[in-house]
Formats: structure tokens, sequence, C-alpha cells
């Protein structure tokens, strides 16, 4: 059996037990060197193949798992793997052979650097609404996700592979929408023990965060300065099924 795993964000103790459990029966390890903590092979039993798939082609990577068909084959991705991890390709690939696999979600990076900034992405009054894009690079972003369109919005943003574009980033969001005094955040390397935080606006981030090129989110939005209403689920005038409100 096949498994994608999020190995979340980098910290090794925020891979799940799940995750945990199968990287400790593994035969073949195929991981994303470029960003999974290599912290985590330490939980494979030392006759443990493992692979980095930083240099390999998906060829490459199905050429390796096809060899150890019918053993346990961990594909160890960062964050979760839903997001940015290239896995659709994977999985097609897979299914074209009958392989067997299974997904095994983790922890995103997104989460990771929410609790970095103690930051709720969705305030009441404030932002009810996520969303999560990238700037176009060389790999190119469909023309009505652009990110002067969705920053019309303005609600949270979380932006994954953009930090090298910062100053072309915050001009966009700001031409779309956004003021310049919105409060932005770059964090780096969410979880891991040299973990960043540099806050500022869409205005002087750039300025701020210009020794950071990668490994980083970039979180756009007014949950960034803390206030909000206070939540009606824990209101006592407030009625639900399972308790009854105050007058």
């Amino acid at each position: 059996m096949i498994y994608f795993i999020g190995a979340g964000p980098g910290a090794p103790d925020l891979i799940t037990l799940r995750g945990m459990r199968l990287l400790q029966r593994a035969d073949l390890v195929i991981y994303t060197g470029s960003l999974v903590n290599p912290e985590l092979l330490t939980f494979c039993r030392p006759e443990c193949v493992c692979l980095n798939s930083a240099s390999m082609t998906l060829e490459e990577v199905l050429a390796a798992m096809t060899a150890c068909s019918g053993e346990t084959i961990v594909r160890l991705h960062t964050g979760d793997p839903s997001l940015y991890g290239a896995i659709q390709e994977q999985m097609e690939a897979l299914d074209r052979l009958a392989l067997p696999y299974e997904i095994v979600p983790g922890v995103s990076s997104m989460s990771a650097a929410a609790a970095a900034l103690r930051t709720e992405y969705t305030l009441p009054s404030v932002s009810q609404t996520v969303i999560i894009s990238r700037m176009a690079g060389r790999t190119p972003v469909p023309e009505r996700e652009q990110i002067r369109s969705l920053a019309g919005h303005q609600a949270t943003m979380v932006l994954f592979l953009s930090v090298s574009m910062l100053p072309d980033l915050c001009r966009e969001l700001i031409e779309g929408g956004y003021p310049p005094d919105t409060p932005a955040a770059v964090v780096y390397k969410a979880s891991w023990p040299e973990e960043a935080i540099i806050r500022g606006t869409l205005a002087d981030l750039p300025r701020k965060a210009s020794d950071i090129r990668k490994t980083a989110l970039v979180v756009v939005g007014r949950v960034l300065s803390g206030s909000a209403e206070r939540s009606r689920l824990y209101d006592p005038s407030f009625t639900h099924g399972f308790r009854e409100g105050t007058k």
C-alpha cells in the first residue's frame, strides 16, 4: 500500500499519529527533501529505504514505488498534501497502474503560521473568509484568480510560494483594493526552531522582509490587528442547541 502523508509544517511532533505510525512500519519512504524536516525520518526503521525526491522526476518516483509494490510505501509531503502538494498527477498515475493508495492529511503551514502569529483567521465582523492563493511565477495562475482580482474581497489572505515576489505581491494587493495600511506579515518556517515573524503593512512589508526569499507564508488582513466583536457562540444571551441564553 502507498500512503501519501502530510508531514506537517516542520516540527516533528506536528505530524499526525497516523502518519508517524505509518513511518514506523514503512519499507520505503520518498520524502520531499527540500521542505520536509529530516528529523521525521528518525521514526523509520533502520532497514527502511529513504529517497529524497528533490532531485527526482515524477517518472522516477513512480518507478521507485512500482519496484516496491506490495510493501508499505510512504510518500512524505510537507504540510497537508492537498495544498500545493502536486499529488494529483501521482494519484492519477497510480490509478492507471492499478496500485492502491491512501491519503493521510497533515497540519498545514497556514495553521502553524496562524499559531505563530497568535491569530484567528476568521474573526467576527472582521473576516469570515480565508483566501488561499499564490502569485503567478514559473507556475501560472488562472486569469480569474489573479491576486488583484482576489484582493477585491479584502478577506483574510494566506499566500503560499510568493514571498520571493513580495514587492509585486503587495502592489497587486493594494491596486486590487486593500488599503496600504492593511496589516500583513511574513512567517518564515513556521514551527521550525528558526521560525521568524516579520509584521508590517502592505506598504512597508516588502522593505521589512526583504531578506526572506523562500519557505515563508504571507498573511494579509485586518484579522492581524486582533480586534473583533465577541463571538456569539459564548455570549450568555445567545441560545443554541446546548444552552438556553439569558435575557
